[in-house]
Parts: structure tokens; sequence; C-alpha cells
């Protein structure tokens, strides 16, 4: 299947996202917790020493150089190389029967992280991610003993290193392991599967694959469809292919087609919201004239006649789903709207006078604006046709100038505030966009930008 919108994450992305997540593992295994050591071993001319190791502190874990790669068929892939840690801790001897204490200071240096990063997605569309490898290997390991029988530790300093070699090897892919399948994968669960935009309608945003990783990206297949809240039916055509262009001049990417924006008007329109009345009231003051039968009486004298100087209601509403195109010079929509004019007799009921028919073209300029998708349409000419009449033939071009001024002044405004309103982006908790770019493209809608991400 088809996506309706696919969104990318380029190198520069990732590596944004690696510069936090590498702060953050720091500062968990800095708070590693190390098992005391103990045992013993035989020492010319002393004899047998038993030894323990205990109240092991790690002063700081540095992770200084690393970087993190997209790897096709596997994932993203992490390599921590020349990292460093410092411990602290007692020592504890007894030989014969001389018993003795101290501290100690550990240097360990040359540690190398491989880990990677398997990503996937769950019955609920969401992202997930887990650890499918991980292996530290540790170069250097020195222990610096303090005592009066610090010499005689200094004699056997090979094998404690070697134990604290394995152990800390050990204790960091435990770490690593814990930090992707309980913080990361939280982090992923932010993401929305749905989101909603009002009280009548939201976006399916759930993953239809597994992200996919590229030697220079990784790209995430949504469904982006828009659905009813009360209820969800069937859209009746096919997203189209969707395949983004190779730019990574931003951060993140996302692709909107044709069919993300279509659904809207499918769902909209299903839901009976492509509807819209005016009434005198909303006509602005300084227009020169009011919706009523004197008005429009100087366009067919028989209508005074039969409804004399009352007032008129316009309703406006799509016989179908207004469908756009997307190509390189932009979005374009050519809606159909019928106007249906009433006469609002005295009793408050309503005449039916007359029903025309609206089309023009129709262009809309996009951008992002907090995180939404925001719009506004502008409307080129309109051309107007006769229906039905209840009031007798009249030339509907006499009513153009007027038609024209109810669209500009009353109808596109409104439509364009809530355009202005927007659609969320699929994005997960604080996640700031900035540096847009909007290009378009032969059936989608291509959007850039660069990312801020606010811990907490």
């Amino acid at each position: 299947t088809n996506p309706g919108f696919v969104a990318r994450i380029t190198q520069a992305g990732l590596d944004y996202a690696h510069q936090h997540g590498v702060a953050f593992l720091e500062k968990e295994l800095a708070r590693l917790r190390l098992p005391d050591i103990s045992g013993d071993f035989r020492l010319r001319p002393v004899g047998k020493v038993q030894y323990e190791i205990s109240s092991l502190n790690l002063r700081s874990f540095n992770l200084p150089y690393s970087k993190i790669s997209p790897v096709p068929n596997v994932g993203l892939q992490v390599s921590i190389s020349n990292a460093f840690a410092e411990l602290d801790g007692n020592w504890r001897v007894k030989f014969y029967f001389i018993r003795d204490h101290g501290s100690f200071r550990l240097e360990v240096e040359n540690i190398y992280i491989k880990i990677s990063l398997k990503l996937g997605s769950n019955a609920s569309g969401k992202p997930t991610v887990g650890t499918s490898a991980c292996s530290t290997s540790i170069s250097s390991v020195r222990v610096h003993f303090r005592g009066k029988l610090a010499w005689l530790y200094n004699l056997f300093h090979s094998a404690i290193e070697s134990r604290f070699r394995t152990i800390l090897e050990s204790k960091v892919c435990e770490s690593v392991v814990s930090s992707v399948s309980n913080d990361l994968q939280r982090y992923f669960q932010t993401l929305p599967v749905t989101a909603k935009i009002d009280a009548m309608a939201g976006i399916d945003y759930s993953l239809v694959a597994a992200p996919v990783a590229t030697t220079q990206s990784l790209d995430g297949s949504l469904k982006g469809e828009f659905f009813s809240l009360a209820h969800r039916t069937a859209v009746p055509f096919p997203p189209p292919a969707l395949a983004l262009p190779p730019d990574h001049d931003r951060m993140v990417y996302f692709g909107a087609s044709s069919y993300f924006f279509n659904t809207a008007g499918f769902t909209y329109h299903a839901a009976g919201f492509l509807v819209f009345e005016i009434t005198d009231s909303m006509i602005p003051k300084g227009t020169g004239f009011h919706l009523n039968t004197s008005t429009f009486a100087a366009f067919f004298p028989q209508l005074d006649e039969m409804y004399p100087n009352m007032l008129m209601k316009l309703r406006l509403f799509a016989p179908s789903a207004p469908f756009l195109s997307i190509g390189p010079d932009g979005l374009l929509l050519q809606p159909v709207v019928d106007i249906q004019a009433y006469a609002i007799l005295p009793n408050t009921s309503m005449a039916p006078l007359f029903l025309l028919s609206l089309t023009s073209n129709v262009s809309a300029t996009i951008d992002v604006r907090s995180g939404h998708i925001v719009g506004s349409l502008n409307v080129g000419r309109m051309k107007l046709s006769l229906k039905h009449s209840d009031v007798g033939t009249f030339t509907v071009r006499m009513l153009q100038s007027i038609m024209n001024t109810y669209a500009s002044s009353i109808l596109l405004p409104r439509l364009n505030e809530r355009l202005g309103e927007g659609f969320p982006l699929p994005l997960p908790d604080r996640i700031q966009l900035s540096n847009i770019l909007v290009r378009f493209h032969q059936n989608f809608l291509l959007l850039g930008a660069d990312v801020h991400y606010t811990p907490r």
C-alpha cells in the first residue's frame, strides 16, 4: 500500500538526535552500579592472600567520539570510540594474621562501544526500537592502590584489572539495552498515531510498514489519511506512489501526497461540514447593499412582487468532495459550489428562489507554523451558471459582481481562518521546527525543516 505521508530523517537529523542520545547515555553510564569483587591468590613468598574490592564509585564516564549511521537492512548503528571513565573504591586484604585496607583509583581508557538498533512498528502502527546487538571492548585499565600494603596489590594488579574489564564491558551493554528498551522506546511512543483536528475529524499517522534505513536517511511510510471521528469509512480512491527527492539540506523532510489532502475534503464533505450559510447580518458594512429581495429585485423585478422586502439567505454547499491536484507549479483546486437562495418568510420558513452553480480556479499557499501545516486560499475568476429557478428566468451574468463580493468578503476569510489553524504534523514530544522549506512536486508537497529538541 502506498503511503499518504512520508517522514524522512536525514543524516543531519540523525546526527542531531545522536548528540542528545549520547549525552543521555553518558549520564546513564555514570550511574552504573558495579558489584564488589573478592577472591584470593597465592603470592610468593607471602602465600595465600585474600582480598576484597568494595564501594566502587564511578566518578565520570565520558563519550567524546561517536557517530550514527543508517545501515540498509539493519537499522541504525552507533559507534563510540576512545571513551574513558574513572572510578574509585576501597580495598581490604588479609593474609596470615595481617589485615589492612585502603583506597584505590581506577582509570579506564580506550573504551569502544558498538550498538545496532532495530526499528519496527507495533500492531497500532507506532514505531518500535530495540537493541539487536551491543559489544564493548576496553583496551586500557589501570588501578592505583593507596595504603600501607598498596605495594602488595600492585603486584597482582593485572588480575584485578582483568576482572574490572570483564565486569565493566558487561555492565555497559546492560545499560545500553536498558536505556533503549525503556527510555528511547518510551520517547518513540510519543509519536502520534492519530492526531485529532477538531470535533469532526482526525489524521491517521500510523506506520504502514517498518521504518526503512538507506545509506543516507531513515524513512517512515505513514497512512496519512483524514478520517471521521464519528464513523470511519473507506476512502474511495487510492494513494499515488510517493518517492521523495534526494534532498539533504534539512534535518527532516515530510512528503504529503495529494491523497493526504483529498482525504480531508472527502471526510469533511461526508460529515456535512462543507456547508456554509450567508445571512444579511454577515454582510460587511460599506458594501452598499443588503441580502434581501429588494437588492436582488434589481436583477429580476418579479422577485420583489412575489416576496416584497424580505430578508434572504444563501446556502453554499459542495455537491461532491473537492479534489485538488499538486504539481511543480503548486497546489490547484477547482471546486464546484452550489448556491441555493431562499427568501425568509414572515413565519421564518424559507421559500426557495434559485439554485446557482459556482466554479473557480483556487490556488493555495502552504507553510508550517508551530508544528502545523497551515495554508490560505486564493480564488481566481468565478463562473456562475443557473441550475434551477423558482422565480422565472434571469441573466446570471448580472449576479457575478455581487456573488464575487459575498465569496471574497465573507466565505474566503472564514475558510482561511480555519486553514490558518492548520493540521498537526506527526512530531514526537518537545520538538520544534525551524528553517522551513516548502516545495511542490508531482502529486505531493515536500516540507523540509531543521529540528530543535527541548530536554525535560
